[in-house]
């Protein structure tokens, strides 16, 4: 068993989605028609998946492992543990009672798909993706973290908030739209360095605010990447495999849209941290182009295929042009890469190029 199961094992699910009656019902009600279509697709036989395929694959698994190693920081110091709760898990649990239970069940999704996808590769003979030799960054030192090499830096982020304006826009990047900051965070830390950022207050909670609006940055992101790269797929089987694992990172961005806008909201906003003057504005007051309202978390109906089209709600980007290098960009211009040597980018930036390079069909 890995350290990250064991982590992860036996957390409580303190939060029933449904009822139990009305999940029976469904059950019930649905298992017929639900069975037919899973056994139906689970004979489908797919043809050997292209060279661009295992491209999009080996790309994707680098993401998940990417993802994996940030959201394991963050279970460790935010997630459930036995015990007496620290101050950032309580300032997390400020912005929603769940959130340290959120926080481990995401990383445990980003960690079975790391683990699936090279799985596949290898199932198809092909290369999977190892990211070992760069885990040479430094972990955090305050108790609660192990003291293990890190692939990625959660202690100097400049989160992009555009997305959060994005999403509550009319307009699509899709057709060559740009989107402001709801506001800025710069150069801060997401997570406790160490003890001493455990206080103030005002200090610690600046940090669980500032991985939330880094929580939906990540996951909107991974959102984009899956549904742009499902039209580059031309086998079906790994067509199902990117659908599939897209619309689990689709549900974690819902998730962390609404737990963001508990940090820029009363009664936590407006917050300003003490040490370092970063501000979480409330921003149903902030007077914007776009409506900020912080309980509009569902995608707001935008331009889609045709400008000519009615708005449709929908995930965007999804331009098939570099996304896979604008990834690696957005990630790198995030700070999530500080510290790390050229040859993890150059390692990197080949697997985008080639996911990118991959065209449906060939």
């Amino acid at each position: 068993m890995s350290k990250l199961e064991e982590i992860l094992q036996n957390t409580p699910n303190r939060r029933s989605f449904l009822k139990q009656g009305v999940v029976a019902g469904a059950t019930v009600a649905g298992a017929g028609i639900l069975g037919s279509v899973l056994s139906h697709a689970s004979t489908q036989k797919s043809s050997s998946p292209t060279t661009g395929d295992i491209a999009i694959l080996r790309f994707l698994a680098a993401a998940e492992i990417i993802e994996t190693d940030l959201w394991t920081q963050y279970t460790e110091l935010g997630g459930v543990t036995n015990g007496t709760q620290n101050a950032y898990q309580l300032a997390l649990q400020q912005l929603d009672p769940d959130g340290s239970q959120y926080i481990t069940s995401n990383t445990l999704d980003e960690h079975s798909h790391a683990e699936f996808l090279n799985a596949y590769l290898q199932s198809k003979g092909a290369q999977p993706v190892n990211l070992n030799k760069f885990r040479t960054l430094p972990s955090s030192q305050a108790t609660g973290a192990r003291q293990i090499g890190r692939i990625t830096n959660l202690m100097q982020l400049t989160v992009d908030t555009s997305y959060y304006v994005r999403y509550r826009s009319k307009q699509n990047p899709d057709f060559g739209a740009t989107f402001p900051q709801a506001f800025d965070i710069i150069s801060v830390p997401a997570i406790p360095r160490n003890n001493n950022d455990f206080g103030p207050a005002d200090h610690i909670q600046a940090i669980a605010d500032t991985a939330a609006f880094h929580f939906g940055f990540i996951e909107q992101g991974g959102s984009s990447l899956y549904h742009t790269m499902a039209l580059k797929v031309s086998d079906l089987e790994v067509l199902r495999i990117v659908l599939s694992i897209g619309a689990d990172e689709t549900h974690h961005f819902g998730e962390w849209m609404d737990f963001a806008g508990n940090a820029v909201s009363p009664p936590l906003a407006p917050l300003t941290d003490s040490t370092d003057g970063l501000t979480f504005p409330n921003l149903n007051l902030v007077k914007h182009p776009v409506n900020l309202q912080t309980n509009l978390i569902f995608p707001i109906p935008c331009e889609f295929i045709d400008q000519n089209l009615p708005l449709c709600a929908v995930i965007r980007p999804t331009n098939t042009d570099g996304v896979a290098a604008g990834a690696v960009q957005a990630f790198t211009d995030d700070g999530l890469f500080i510290g790390q040597s050229q040859e993890f980018f150059d390692t990197l930036n080949a697997l985008a190029e080639a996911a990118d390079a991959a065209v449906r069909g060939k």
